[in-house]
Formats: structure tokens, sequence, C-alpha cells
């Protein structure tokens, strides 16, 4: 048996050659288990930041992180005697981006199991378990037996990666405080080992760009998309991405309850136009790749049966629709100076603003506010007069108000002309 040494790894990438294949899984299991020092690991996570993996590499590298922890199997999910199709999609994180919630509601609607492994937001971008957690009881920790009974039953499930790849959540906790976030191959294998590892059979990645992006260039999260595709053909899981603009918040609403509450609406037959046709593409997408064909994710929202799939799914977890959403206790209104159009909205101003006012963390494990957030009442290319309520921001803590508005100010402007549009969808993996 060929043994590693930690030392000898990290000179390996640090002089720029290949981490051979069993040296990453000695690696991963031995800093899984605490057998590998936080501090070997902070130098290979440099090493690597600096130097890159190769394909191969990254490929070893997801796979030994699904390996660390659970991977569930639903090749024999059933309802009503008839297989059941599973396929999920992934965001890279944005501003204003509930898509998930209407989304897997759409999806099962349409005949399919969306098996959702989800987050907590960190730092700007929000957290789908976050937003779901402002609905009262709702609980996000699932055993298998239970997902696999509400996936037959519902067809859908949004729940707290628990046990699925261990090595990525210490992974991901070492590289945020020793500035290799930024990695390709470390996201682009972050990302997808859990995905991996929850057993979907399909998967559409909705690749954010822009000012409020990860990724800011759409050369960089082409890059990181196809990485992804790649890491999911390897992995026997039929992957697409898509890559969508972020500049702009998605929406009217910007927070965890407020989000939820506009996720409402979609699922209502309303809701932000940009919202709706994301959650449609997204879902058309998610059947073509999962084989389902001649269904109309657009008649799920004009019949109700995505909202019914939404109520059974919150109601299988806990939650209770019937208490109403907490709403911050402090409010502050922005108003138009003149009129004119409203101009861009910058998405990380608009962000930053409602991490301030409480809505997001600076530290895993921080305590969000549900209530907080922001509401934005007039969108790029809207006529805007003279003392016209442009933004509404809500918290519990009135001294958070200051730093927010500050945050904001800069973040937009009613100028004379409307701003240049901007596409929705940028791009397609083929």
């Amino acid at each position: 048996m060929t043994s590693f040494d930690a030392p000898t790894l990290i000179a390996t990438k640090r002089d720029g050659h290949r981490l051979p294949d069993a040296g990453i899984d000695w690696l991963i299991e031995g800093y899984t288990a605490g057998l590998v020092a936080e501090e070997q690991m902070s130098a290979l996570l440099m090493a690597i930041y600096l130097r890159g993996m190769d394909a191969a590499e990254t490929v070893r590298w997801t796979s030994a992180m699904i390996a660390s922890g659970e991977r569930m199997d639903f090749t024999d999910l059933r309802r009503d005697g008839k297989p059941l199709k599973t396929v999920d999609k992934h965001s890279t994180g944005g501003v204003g981006d509930k898509i998930t919630l209407p989304l897997v509601a759409v999806v099962a609607a349409c005949g399919a199991a969306v098996p959702s492994a989800s987050g907590r937001g960190l730092g700007h971008t929000g957290g789908t378990l976050d937003k779901l957690e402002s609905i009262a009881g709702f609980e996000v920790a699932l055993s298998t037996a239970r997902l696999r009974e509400q996936l037959a039953g519902v067809g859908a499930a949004v729940f707290a990666a628990g046990a699925l790849a261990p090595a990525d959540a210490k992974l991901y906790a070492l590289r945020d405080v020793t500035a290799t976030v930024e990695s390709l191959p470390l996201i682009a294998s972050s990302v997808m080992s859990k995905k991996l590892a929850e057993g979907t059979a399909a998967l559409v990645l909705d690749v954010k760009v822009g000012s409020g992006a990860f990724m800011r260039s759409a050369e960089q999260a082409g890059e990181l998309a196809q990485m992804m595709v790649g890491l999911g053909a390897a992995h026997g899981v039929a992957t697409r991405a898509l890559l969508t603009e972020m500049s702009t918040p998605l929406g009217c609403a910007v927070g965890n309850a407020i989000e939820v509450a506009e996720a409402l609406e979609v699922l209502a037959g309303g809701g932000p136009d940009d919202v709706v046709a994301l959650t449609l593409r997204l879902a058309q997408e998610m059947l073509t790749l999962a084989g389902i064909d001649g269904v109309d994710p657009a008649q799920t929202l004009r019949d109700g049966t995505a909202m019914d799939r939404f109520t059974a799914m919150v109601a299988a977890q806990g939650g209770d629709l019937g208490v109403p959403l907490p709403v911050g206790a402090c409010t502050e209104t922005v108003t138009a100076q003149r009129g004119g159009v409203m101009g861009d909205i910058d998405a990380m101003a608009v962000a930053l603003a409602a991490w301030r006012l409480g809505a997001g963390r600076s530290r895993p494990g921080e305590r969000v506010q549900h209530g907080a957030g922001v509401r934005i009442h007039r969108r790029p290319g809207d006529p805007v007069a003279a003392g016209d309520t442009l933004f509404t921001l809500y918290t519990d803590t009135p001294e958070r108000t200051a730093p927010a508005l500050a945050e904001l100010g800069g973040g937009y402007c009613v100028g004379d002309t409307p701003p240049q549009p901007r596409p929705l969808i940028i791009e397609a993996t083929p």
C-alpha cells in the first residue's frame, strides 16, 4: 500500500505537478478525519489556488469529497408503481435569487422529483435555507427515509446537506479564511460534490454573471460552467449550465421572508417578470434533461398545481404558511429627489444593504433576521416622479439602517434616459 504525507503533497502542488489520485484520496479522507492539520490543508489550498488543478485532478478531488460522506440513490424511486425521474438545479449565488422556491414546485408539478440539497447564505448572497426557515416551523434537517417518502409523495424537498460531502463543509470554511475561495477547481468541486452526492440523475446549473455574482465576467463564468458540466458527466449525471444576468437584483425583494412572499406571488400566477421567466426557463431545461416531454411548466402556475406542490412540501417539512411571514419592525424609505427614469440598480449595493440590515451573516452560524431586507419599488427603465418611493428597508435593529443606506446610496440613479437592457439568459452550454 502506497503511503503519503501532507508535506510531500503540498510540495508536489507547490512545484506545479499533478497530485496523484491515491494521494488526493488519502488527503481528503485524512483531513475529514482530523488527521491532516488545518495549517497543512491551508498551505495546499493556496498551492492549488496558485497552480490550479487539471481536469482529471478536479474529477478525483470531487470524487474524494463525495466519498467523505453519504451518497444518496433514488434510482428506485416510484410513485403509483411508476419510476420517478430525479432532477435538480443549483445556482452559484445571486441577489434576490429566490428561484429555487417556485422552481422545485413547478418541476414537481410536471412529474419529476426534485431532491434539492441547499445551503445558508454567507456574505452578500442569500441562502435558500434561511429563506425557507422564515416560514414558521419549516424543518431543513431530513433523514434519508423521510426524504425518500417526501419525494415519492410530494415530488420536492429542499433540505440541508447534512451528511453529504462533509469534507466540503470543512474545506469551504477553511477557504473562506485563507483567501482561496476564488479558485475555479475548488469552486467547481465544492458545488458538484454536494449536488452529485444528493443522488439526482440530472442537474441544471444557473451560473450567475455580473456585479452581484462571484463570477464578474462571462468568460470566467463560462469556464466554471464547463468545468462543472464536465464533473457531472464524469460522475454519470446529465448536466447542463446556463449563464444568467446578475448585475441587477432578481425581482423586487432581497432578504429572507420578503423573498418567500415574492415566490408565493409567482406561484399564484403573478410576480416579477424576470423571476417568472427564469423559473420557467430553468424548469424547461430540467424537464428536457430528465427526459420529461409534453408538459408546459407555465401551465402549472396558471392552474395552481405548482402552488399545491409548494404548500404540500412546506407542510411535509413542518411549515405553516397560515402564520404571517415576519417583517422587520423598523422601516425606512428612500424616495426620488427628481423625476425621470430609473437607471441601473447595482445588485451588489442592494445585497450589501440587505446584509447590513441583518438579512445575511458575516460568519458561519450567525443568526439572520428573517424579516430584514430591501424592497425595490422601481425597476430599471420604470418612470419615476419626484417624491416616489424607490426602496423600502426593513430591520429589527434601527441602528443598522444608516449603514444600509450608505451601502445603497451609490447603487442606483434616476436619469433622463432608460438604461441599456441586459438579456436575462446570457449563454447556455451545448
